[in-house]
């Protein structure tokens, strides 16, 4: 079949929809899901603390002095990842390949659809009536059209276009408006003076590629122009799982840091033992007080859950990189995952 029909399935300020349900007294109020903490950043604020600049990934302090009256709530993911699998749930009902992006974002390929705009309206509907939540929807011929439109017209937008109307519609905005452009990339196209999407379209690719290089300069022209030909991918395994702690205040003291790194390790050999998957690249990221971040990683001869190998591992690269200034945040990585299958790994740091 030479049509392609994907959609993008978006719930609108997902957390706060579903807090709503427990709480319908707070409808119509400034809502707030976040952690507490002064480092605490915003995961989702309903659209009556959005008019006062409040928006995801905002520092929670920030976003009080913005809003004093708004009402936090602490996130549930569980409850989330529940809510999250009702709707999922509905979705499969249309037979059709399904991507999940996140708990409140999916692709669809509609392709085989007779109906296809038909159909997802029906799905919004359907989600509405049955779990209480609102949705977005941006259909059209590729996964890049139809994420742009879902964000058009939040919230309870449906908008369908095709890749001349989206490149069109879009030409006056921003180039970060595409997925893929962020802040530095962003930033690099400005100093061009390219400050549309208008800008990028009427760039020649020779041009991009030679100040992006080949591969960059080519995807932006292509994006630009809304081409995208990735499919809609129904297995997503996971290709890493890490743990981070972000400090309250940042910290100076290396003892610390290295028992952080141990709870840390314990946790995601854990959490990796009971998904039964084990892994090979063994990574620590510090981010120090005034932004930069520092990573190191180290890989396995064999794949690994022992969660003091990780630590250990993990120790080592702290070590060999001490931070030399106070820490903001630590993590531990695991990547190179693989089913648990071979035989575990027992000493590892003599490869290095």
């Amino acid at each position: 079949m030479d049509r392609r029909v994907i959609a993008h399935l978006d719930l609108d300020a997902f957390y706060v929809a579903v807090e709503l349900r427990r709480r319908p007294e707070l409808r119509a109020k400034a809502v707030v899901v976040a952690w507490s903490g002064p480092r605490s950043v915003v995961t989702t604020a309903s659209y009556e603390a959005r008019k006062f600049g409040i928006g995801s990934a905002m520092p929670v302090a920030r976003a009080r002095r913005l809003c004093p009256h708004a009402i936090y709530i602490t996130p549930d993911m569980a409850h989330y990842r529940e809510r999250s699998r009702e709707v999922l749930t509905l979705v499969g009902e249309l037979s059709v390949p399904v991507e999940p992006i996140s708990l409140d974002e999916a692709y669809l390929d509609l392709s085989a659809l007779a109906a296809p705009v038909a159909a997802m309206s029906g799905l919004v509907r359907r989600i509405s009536a049955e779990l209480g939540l609102d949705a977005s929807v941006g259909i059209g011929p590729n996964k890049l059209v139809a994420k742009v439109a879902s964000d058009a017209e939040k919230p309870r937008g449906f908008v369908v276009l095709s890749q001349a109307q989206a490149a069109a519609r879009f030409a006056r905005e921003p180039p970060r408006l595409i997925p893929g452009i962020g802040p530095r990339t962003g930033e690099r196209l400005r100093a061009l003076g390219i400050e549309t999407i208008a800008d990028l379209q009427r760039r020649p690719v020779a041009e991009l590629t030679a100040g992006f290089g080949e591969r960059l300069g080519a995807s932006l022209h292509a994006r630009a122009w809304f081409r995208d030909e990735s499919p809609v991918t129904t297995s997503r395994a996971a290709k890493s799982r890490s743990t981070e702690t972000t400090f309250e205040r940042d910290v100076g003291d290396r003892g610390m840091l290295e028992r952080t790194l141990v709870e840390q390790a314990r946790h995601l050999a854990r959490e990796v033992r009971a998904r039964g998957i084990r892994g090979r690249t063994i990574a620590i990221k510090v981010r120090l007080d005034d932004f930069s971040t520092r990573t190191r990683a180290r890989t396995l001869p064999e794949a690994t859950d022992d969660g003091e190998l990780i630590a250990q591992v993990a120790l080592a690269l702290l070590a060999a990189d001490p931070p030399p200034r106070p820490v903001r945040l630590v993590g531990v990585r695991l990547a190179a995952l693989e089913p648990d299958g071979a035989p575990h790994a027992q000493q590892a740091l003599a490869a290095s």
